[in-house]
């Protein structure tokens, strides 16, 4: 296992079985997010997309916040410095990472922590967290997707309740709108995001990341339009097929089909 040392603010570390862990490592200032931190985290997502021996990406906060925001003592650092850099934005490097990113949210997600987890592609949180949109509150203009991703996956009435008062979303409120996809006890949230990640890695690597590809891509049109999407590469993936892959995939699909079903999560 490779690891950082606990010094780092962003700690990433590669285990063996294909999932790596970003940890955003600033316990004592609730995780919140410096230029730097920004920059390394948006770094540590560019490399593990390149990276062949990752499958699934898990990021989590140290102690008892996923991330409190950005340090406001650094404001005009952050919101005036080169922020429409996509190479050092980390919203824009998870955005464009093709392997699934499971947020771990084992506390609160404040404002740009709550945009850090609107761009993972799966939620487990513990009892008792909370994602909370400070921008009206402070003053702050969103420009990580809150305004425009939040509506579309709650709802804009409740969207705008969260946003325009301020008013926290609970864990197990956004489970029930299907924002969050599991809540557990605080000790088994990484525990949860592990389990998620190992059914993951069961399935065909190539597929997978096609399939987060369709979906992520086609959420952004209307359906008329993802429709289309799915077609087009449907047909580009089964025309890229050899006569011998097919052969395999019925062979696969015959020996899955006389064995009882797996467990589900």
């Amino acid at each position: 296992m490779e690891g950082s040392s606990s010094d780092k603010l962003i700690v990433v570390t590669r285990e063996p079985d294909g999932i790596a862990t970003v940890t955003i490592n600033r316990p004592k200032s609730l995780n919140s997010l410096t230029r730097p931190m920004m920059v390394d985290l948006a770094k540590a997502f560019k490399a593990l997309a390149k990276d062949n021996s990752v499958r699934v990406i898990i990021l989590s906060g140290a102690g008892r916040a996923f991330c409190s925001g950005v340090d406001l003592t650094a404001a005009q650092d952050v919101f005036k410095g080169d922020v429409k850099d996509p190479e050092t934005d980390p919203v824009v490097q998870m955005e464009q990472c093709p392997k699934p990113i499971i947020g771990a949210i084992n506390g609160l997600a404040i404002t740009a922590g709550f945009e850090i987890a609107l761009a993972c592609d799966m939620l487990v949180a513990a009892k008792g967290a909370a994602f909370v949109d400070t921008h009206a509150r402070f003053g702050i203009f969103p420009s990580w997707g809150l305004s425009q991703k939040l509506a579309r996956f709650i709802g804009p009435n409740k969207a705008r309740e969260v946003s325009l008062a301020a008013m926290p979303l609970s864990a197990e409120e956004a489970e029930k709108l299907g924002f969050v996809n599991y809540v557990v006890d605080q000790n088994e949230v990484l525990n949860k995001a592990r389990q998620l990640a190992g059914a993951i890695m069961k399935n065909s690597q190539d597929l997978v990341l096609r399939y987060k590809s369709v979906i992520n891509d086609g959420y952004k049109l209307d359906l008329r339009q993802g429709l289309a999407i799915e077609k087009e590469r449907g047909h580009e993936y089964y025309d890229g097929m050899t006569p011998e892959q097919f052969k395999k995939m019925q062979e696969f699909i015959a020996r899955r089909s006389s064995k009882k079903p797996s467990s589900k999560l």
